[in-house]
């Protein structure tokens, strides 16, 4: 299928890995130009090195979202690569601060919130400039099942999700008359470098192999997904692949979910 990105210029963050690279990976099939951006230089490289991408299509540069100034040089730098970009996606996040809300202090909550909040909203802020210019543009926000559907360890990140999915309205009701369409995409539970860690403490924990982590943790923690394994990244992709196209014209405002059922409402 077409998707009518051949030529548009895509920036991802959280890229380096998991939903980012793989959405990397389909857009440059796509005809795209893709910036990937990370916290670190290094790691990003090595990624970006496994796309095989054609020279000219594919650009990595470092940035930390919690930091206007490191935006401000992401910025400069996609300028100079590629000009300005029409398709933002946001994927970095953290899992932060975990616990029964007694546990977790004032600390684990900022920086959650610093990350998995304001996080995109800087990244946003940021490069809203250049997707207001060509009366064409696509963001699409990582969210989470958690956002609309709490659980009681991880409250900092559930609240985090759920002010990206008012966050994403908020956008969409601004700029679709431009021409700028926003929605989101609600994983639950993916195959990525962060549940993989969310595993292994669990293992640790409950002293069960890695495979049992998974197994236990689906049927104590995500009853509903009726799918029962991890998601992989390329099918969050592949959502994410399909709003920020032409195909997606009519779409804003709206919450893609990827959870195999894991939200126990409609």
């Amino acid at each position: 299928m077409d998707l009518g990105i051949t030529g548009k210029r895509a920036l991802i963050t959280g890229g380096d890995s998991g939903i980012g690279w793989h959405t990397a990976r389909l857009l440059l099939d796509e005809g795209a130009t893709v910036v990937l951006s990370d916290l670190d230089q290094g790691t990003l490289e090595e990624s970006a090195a496994r796309l095989q991408a054609p020279e000219g299509r594919l650009f990595a540069f470092a940035a930390d979202v919690t930091s206007l100034e490191s935006l401000a040089a992401l910025r400069s730098n996609v300028e100079q690569s590629v000009g300005e970009i029409d398709i933002l996606v946001q994927s970095a996040g953290i899992t932060g601060a975990q616990g029964f809300f007694h546990e977790i202090d004032d600390e684990g909550w900022t920086h959650t919130l610093e990350v998995d909040l304001m996080g995109p909203v800087r990244v946003v802020s940021t490069f809203l400039p250049h997707l207001r210019n060509g009366g064409w543009g696509r963001i699409v926000l990582l969210a989470s099942e958690d956002g609309v559907q709490p659980y009681d360890d991880e409250i900092p990140y559930c609240s985090a999700k759920a002010g990206v999915l008012a966050l994403m309205k908020g956008l969409s009701r601004t700029y679709a008359k431009e021409g700028l369409l926003t929605n989101c995409v609600s994983p639950a539970f993916i195959h990525t470098p962060m549940t993989d860690a969310m595993m292994v403490k669990r293992s640790a924990q409950e002293d069960l192999s890695f495979d049992q982590a998974v197994e236990t943790f689906l049927s104590d923690k995500r009853p509903y997904m009726a799918i029962k394994r991890r998601g992989e990244p390329d099918e969050v992709a592949s959502v994410i692949a399909y709003l920020v196209s032409d195909r997606a014209s009519f779409v804003n405002g709206a919450n893609y979910r990827v959870d195999a059922g894991a939200v126990a409402s409609i």
